[in-house]
């Protein structure tokens, strides 16, 4: 048995040393794919394009119109004279953000009376939108309280300004709340993903496009071992891509690794019994590579927006959020950054390790009696 499972593999590794396309395939998307998402995946929005429209033109109204410019979260770009202006900005996409401050704004500051600012977003982007309200929310309090204090002085009343609650805020694991830290080991699942499935996909589809699995069927060799021959390779291979993205994401990244590889290795290993299951399902129901492809593109999308990672899952319908429990990405997900940014270990990671080894277990057992019934 153990022979010619070994024979199989040999067969497989062979293979994809020869297939030139095969190697560039396994070494730079991936390598692309965690530069490109590390980069381009960070909700850490800063340089928003500001307008002011300064209709009071005072000292008060410098002094808050320097608050935006000091600021690294804005980048002021326009000074607006007329709302016709201002509409064009907002038309062309030219600016997220237009601050509006009425003429009877330092007036009604000097006599204690109420006076507003207008805050115009564009909220074509919605989850932006609500980040920059915040930001501008965070720089208006600061100025109030700042007018507060001075008009206590010049009633005479001296000392500081004390709220009634004074919160301290402490993020552990991530104190600067890079969102790249949190989404780069999320990025390594996906590829991980990507690349098992897709080769594995592949591998049984291959034999039958090319007619070699008619030769292979005359052997001895049985069904569980073919299938075993033929995924082991990628699982291999698939161990190296974590390695080599891992790097990208400790040397490259800076992304802190606070956990143990062991236990990284044990989450990759329940997570890839998932990921081939799938892939060797997809295999035997596909009568072409090219089918074999859409099939494992149309798994792959629905399972990264179930994940967690993009969108959370709180967020969803209750319908998705059980949704969730059948997808293993979702587990690897938490086990990968948990593991790297948390730094804990089997001892709080066994359910998320044991539902994808339940998962990984069933779906094997499916792709094995697909295979069967289909050489039947």
């Amino acid at each position: 048995m153990f022979r010619r499972i070994y024979h199989i593999l040999i067969k497989e590794f062979i293979q994809v040393w020869r297939d030139k396309k095969l190697r560039f395939f396994l070494i730079v998307p991936p390598l692309v794919q965690i530069l490109a998402y590390g980069y381009a995946i960070n909700f850490d929005i800063k340089h928003v394009a500001t307008a002011i429209f300064d209709e009071d033109r005072t000292e008060d109204t410098r002094d808050l119109i320097y608050r935006f410019r000091s600021n690294q979260y804005f980048k002021v770009k326009h000074y607006i004279e007329s709302e016709r202006h201002l509409r064009d900005l907002i038309d062309h996409s030219e600016v997220t953000l237009v601050v509006r401050i009425p003429w009877d704004f330092s007036k009604n500051l000097r006599w204690g009376d109420p006076t507003k600012v207008q805050i115009i977003l564009d909220s074509s982007d919605s989850n932006a939108a609500m980040v920059v309200s915040r930001y501008v929310n965070t720089i208006l309090t600061d100025y109030t309280q700042e007018m507060f204090k001075q008009r206590l002085w010049r009633f005479g009343l001296r000392g500081e300004l004390a709220a009634p609650v004074d919160m301290e805020v402490r993020a552990w694991f991530n104190p600067n709340l890079m969102s790249r830290w949190t989404y780069v080991p999320g990025v390594i699942a996906m590829v991980v993903m990507l690349v098992s499935l897709m080769l594995t996909a592949l591998a049984v589809v291959r034999e039958r496009e090319i007619g070699t699995m008619e030769q292979i069927l005359v052997t001895p060799i049985r069904p569980m071992e073919f299938l075993l021959g033929k995924t082991i390779p990628f699982v291999i291979i698939s161990f190296g891509e974590v390695v080599m993205v891992t790097l990208v994401a400790l040397l490259w990244f800076e992304v802190p690794f606070r956990g143990s590889f062991l236990t990284l290795f044990v989450g990759t290993l329940a997570f890839l019994f998932n990921s081939v299951g799938v892939g060797l399902l997809i295999s035997t129901a596909s009568s072409t590579q090219q089918q074999a492809m859409m099939a494992g593109s149309f798994f792959l999308t629905p399972a990264i927006m179930l994940s967690g990672l993009v969108f959370p899952i709180n967020n969803m319908p209750p319908f998705f959020q059980y949704l969730t429990y059948l997808n293993p990405l979702r587990y690897f997900i938490i086990v990968v950054q948990d593991t790297f940014l948390k730094g804990v270990g089997l001892k709080v990671l066994w359910p998320q390790m044991a539902a994808m080894f339940g998962l990984g277990t069933t779906m094997l057992i499916l792709s094995a009696l697909r295979f069967k019934r289909r050489l039947a």
